[in-house]
């Protein structure tokens, strides 16, 4: 195996034999950008999500009452999110409809999810609220991770740098076609 090459940079500082992922576009979601200021369906980023064609949106299928989308910060390739279409906040405010799609949602994901990527696992979870962690705490969104043995690395512990390898709409066409699929 050979070694990295290094790159030096001037006024970087002493040169160190680590690399370096450049990741610009995470940028706008650790400055917060596009978050809704407030909680009304207007400047949420979710709501506006719908009114754009699917590809261009990362949505993989649409419901009577809910729909799936991919994350556009994913912590694993796949991750996804289900969320209802009413802009709502709070998990006892679904309806039972809401709540049942969701669910249906929820498990057809992690078939689809298992067919094309044989996941191992998968966390599944909503934080409601500003407290619990929510980013976009006015739209309630429900997220599926999936899990592989040995996924969590090095890279996101000490470099705080998740490696994805696969683009985000290669991503889409597969879960998407396999959602009409399985």
């Amino acid at each position: 195996m050979t070694e990295p090459e290094l790159v030096e940079q001037d006024g970087a500082g002493v040169p160190d034999a680590l690399q370096r992922l450049w990741t610009p576009h995470r940028l706008a979601y650790v400055q917060g950008q596009d978050k809704p200021a407030g909680d009304e369906p207007a400047g949420c980023p979710f709501c506006r999500l719908l009114g754009l064609d699917d590809a261009d949106a990362l949505i993989l299928a649409r419901g009577e009452h809910v729909w799936a989308v991919l994350n556009l910060y994913p912590y694993n390739p796949g991750h996804l999110m289900v969320l209802p279409y009413r802009h709502v906040a709070d998990y006892p405010d679904l309806t039972a409809d809401e709540t049942r799609e969701l669910a249906e949602f929820t498990q057809h994901a992690m078939k689809v999810v298992r067919s094309v990527s044989g996941a191992h696992g998968f966390n599944i979870g909503m934080n409601q609220g500003v407290i619990a962690g929510a980013g976009i705490a006015a739209h309630l969104h429900q997220h599926l991770v999936p899990r592989w043995g040995g996924d969590a690395n090095f890279m996101p512990v000490i470099g705080q740098t998740k490696v994805l390898p696969q683009l985000l709409g290669e991503t889409r066409e597969l879960l998407s076609a396999a959602w009409r699929r399985v």
